[in-house]
């Protein structure tokens, strides 16, 4: 699972925080997915000591579902690999108000540097 995740950040901005309204990407390992959600509530348990969240969320699949996670906010920010029915599971919010530029000294802007479109009439 770790393999996984470290080859997914090398493809998707993700973000450090998670909120209502964000899309998020579920890795698990079996059955091996990858899927979108989108995240409608977070709601603190408050029957649990530690920081537990009940996470609303609709998967983005077909046919779309609704499912209701209770995670801990490491899990739910991408911090810890968590498992579910005994098998792993990774999720974490995506990132899509910043570019994303693939890591490499051949991707590294320039401080004099022009934008690479320009507007043709």
């Amino acid at each position: 699972m770790d393999k996984i995740i470290k080859d997914l950040k090398k493809l998707v901005l993700f973000k450090d925080e998670i909120e209502a309204g964000d899309i998020v990407l579920i890795a698990a390992k079996k059955p091996q997915m990858l899927v979108y959600g989108l995240v409608s509530d977070i709601v603190r348990d408050d029957t649990k000591r530690e920081d537990w969240w009940h996470v609303s969320m609709h998967i983005l699949s077909l046919p779309p579902r609704k499912v209701n996670w209770i995670l801990r906010t490491p899990q739910m920010t991408g911090l810890e690999i968590f498992t579910m029915d005994g098998e792993e599971r990774f999720m974490k919010a995506i990132n899509f108000g910043r570019k994303f530029t693939p890591a490499g000294p051949e991707n590294k802007k320039k401080d004099n540097e022009k934008p690479a479109l320009r507007r043709v009439k």
